[in-house]
């Protein structure tokens, strides 16, 4: 089935047809029906399947058809686990609605970077806001934005803001919101923590899961090498110079661990950098664009970046070493396979 048979407006039509994309995914397919006639929705895609796309267009569609012209309250708000994830899907929700008109106004705001040109950006309202909680709660604290307004809440990427300890959080700023909203969880598993977060949060939601829980993407393949510890950053630039890998997105457990394997590899003029969360705003959004750009060949990054990193085509995910769960290994090596392509 093709787009246009889903019920979405022709500037919509004309912003996915920009991007290039042709038919829905399996997500996309149910999600955006179900969004669009208002139904709350508990939805479990693994990521990489166009979930973002999947709220995103349907929320448009429906914020287009009422404005509130120069009064913007915030009409939407999107809770995601991390400063990227939050950027990419405030990128994402701009790019579909660039045809709109009028234009709605979507703003991002995150922790680790100053709180006051945020507050400025939002002082003319918004109709979007794209938040991680605790910087959403500094801001509420501060009387720089009202949430009494939200005709829509969207949690993304729900399991891991309750790995993330985001949960008090989470609570405290659904107290704020009306009582009547649309509400849509997105997370790639079903957890048991999962299942008590929606239990008075969604009313009659439509369910939806697209994939096997805790499962891979069938298009990854995946190759385990055995070496000793010692022997593991000598593999590493080994697999990459023979392989002629020229990007690829490596995995550690530490912030120093990080910081080590990133200095080794430079040292043998294998272009790397690290990104985590010791390190500034900037200088993450630097790595990762320098990584994005083919700048950097070799991004090494803790479990900060397992989610919201997008990269069209990534060819190569090394787990240099094993994340804390089976979920955050999903969630790494599905930066790669992503929308049906091989990783």
């Amino acid at each position: 089935m093709p787009f246009s048979k889903l019920g979405l407006s022709d500037p919509l039509l004309r912003a996915i047809a920009d991007a290039g994309y042709t038919t829905p995914s399996p997500i996309q397919l149910q999600a955006i029906p179900a969004v669009l006639n208002g139904h709350d929705l508990l939805a479990a895609a693994q990521t990489g399947t166009g979930k973002t796309a999947g709220f995103a267009l349907p929320i448009l569609h429906r914020l287009s058809q009422h404005s509130y012209g120069a009064n913007r309250p915030i009409r939407v708000l999107i809770l995601t686990p991390t400063r990227e994830l939050a950027a990419q899907v405030g990128e994402s929700v701009s790019k579909y609605g660039a045809h709109l008109h009028p234009r709605l106004k979507t703003e991002v705001v995150f922790g680790g970077v100053k709180i006051n040109p945020q507050m400025m950006r939002l002082r003319g309202g918004v109709d979007v806001l794209v938040a991680t909680p605790g910087r959403l709660l500094d801001l509420v604290n501060q009387n720089a934005v009202k949430l009494d307004k939200v005709e829509t809440l969207v949690l993304d990427e729900a399991d891991r803001m309750l790995d993330m300890g985001f949960i008090r959080d989470i609570r405290k700023l659904i107290a704020l919101l009306p009582k009547k909203r649309q509400n849509l969880l997105f997370s790639a598993t079903f957890s048991e923590d999962i299942r008590k977060l929606t239990t008075g949060l969604l009313v009659n939601p439509i369910k939806i899961e697209v994939a096997a829980r805790n499962t891979a993407a069938e298009t990854v393949e995946q190759i385990a090498y055995l070496c000793n510890k010692a022997n593991k950053a000598e593999l590493l630039c080994h697999l990459i110079k023979t392989n002629d890998w020229q990007q690829v997105l490596v995995f550690t457990s530490t912030k120093h661990g990080a910081n080590r394997l990133t200095e080794k590899l430079n040292k043998i003029n294998i272009k790397a950098a690290a990104i985590h969360g010791n390190k500034s705003q900037g200088a993450r959004t630097s790595a990762l664009s320098g990584f994005k750009a083919g700048e950097i060949r070799v991004l090494v990054a803790t479990d900060v970046a397992a989610r919201g990193i997008d990269i069209a085509l990534l060819p190569h995910v090394v787990n240099y070493e094993l994340p804390r769960s089976p979920a955050d290994y999903v969630h790494r090596i599905g930066r790669t396979g992503r929308a049906g392509e091989e990783g």
